[in-house]
């Protein structure tokens, strides 16, 4: 008895060594990570402005550039879509060991779309997405996603030939144009907003718009981490009057999300427009859905909170503002 008592102590011994060293093995390489990210060589965002011709925003060692399409007058059901709402292009840049990783999102008209195709390949970037935003848009608008890593000096100059050919196509600077620069009507009660919502935003020419990341989903592509401000986050984007307003926006699911995502809005009157990826080397699988409301904004905002609970591990209390 004795004996066999000896036996399974020390098999319990055995697995117990064998399990803290794997976990010693786990939180060695978490810990090297962190080390590396923190030695990398900070973004030299005065070069990307420079080679580009666009004064960007950083956010924790991160860059991002932004173009409004304000020559593209764009209307949906009745309301102005203007680049607070979702029409903006903008290219991205986060450090990695051989130097950036961009990531961009591409606003592009239909007869944009083959000779900014062309450029992208010919700059050796990928084409990760092509989607929509919106349906009977007027006129159509389409949305290219492309990423690559290099230098920061070649990523900048890529991004620089893409943003050129996208100018030389329509004829113009797309920032420079009038169509979509001026406000839209908010007369939105946008305390009730925030209280329903569980968070606040941000006002930007009439649009109230939030931005709401997923810290419970550690996202890479290629290895490199994506943050919210890369474009790994769930957004909504409200204008109008609290009788009759429109939101758009984007959200961004696990795949075991997607399904009652979709229920939650279609259930509450919001139209789903488009399900896609945005990349193609990601870990884990991320899907990205647009929808489209118009109608009672308490009503709209109380669907989207029910959509937001079906995401995280445990709901809505498990995404934060970043």
């Amino acid at each position: 008895m004795k004996t066999v008592v000896n036996i399974q102590r020390l098999r319990l011994c055995i697995l117990i060594l064998c399990c803290t060293g794997f976990l010693s093995k786990v939180v060695g390489q978490n810990k090297g990570m962190g080390k590396t990210l923190k030695n990398l060589q900070p973004i030299d965002t005065m070069l990307i402005e420079k080679i580009t011709g666009v004064k960007g925003k950083a956010n924790n060692g991160e860059y991002k550039i932004t173009i409004p399409q304000n020559d593209l007058d764009v209307e949906v059901d009745g309301f102005k879509i203007i680049p607070a709402m979702g029409l903006g292009t903008w290219m991205a840049f986060t450090p990695t060991k051989l130097g950036v990783m961009m990531m961009g999102d591409l606003v592009l008209t239909e007869n944009d779309i083959k000779p900014v195709q062309r450029e992208v390949i010919k700059q050796g970037l990928t084409i990760t997405a092509i989607h929509n935003h919106f349906i009977r848009n007027h006129p159509n608008i389409i949305y290219m996603h492309v990423d690559g890593n290099g230098s920061t000096e070649a990523m900048a100059t890529k991004a620089k030939s893409i943003l050129n050919k996208i100018t030389e196509v329509r004829n113009g600077n797309p920032s420079a144009g009038k169509a979509s620069s001026k406000p839209v009507a908010n007369t939105l009660d946008t305390k009730m907003l925030d209280d329903i919502l569980g968070y606040t935003a941000e006002m930007n020419k009439g649009v109230y718009k939030y931005t709401i990341g997923r810290k419970d989903v550690k996202l890479t592509e290629h290895g490199i981490p994506v943050s919210t401000f890369l474009g790994f986050n769930t957004w909504a984007a409200f204008q109008g009057s609290p009788e009759k307003a429109a939101v758009a926006g984007d959200f961004t699911m696990l795949q075991n999300e997607v399904e009652p995502v979709i229920k939650a809005l279609v259930e509450n009157g919001i139209e789903v427009v488009a399900v896609h990826n945005h990349m193609v080397n990601e870990e884990p699988r991320i899907f990205f859905l647009h929808y489209w409301g118009i109608g009672n904004a308490e009503q709209l905002a109380k669907g989207l909170k029910a959509a937001l609970g079906k995401t995280g591990k445990t709901g809505i209390g498990k995404m934060a503002m970043q």
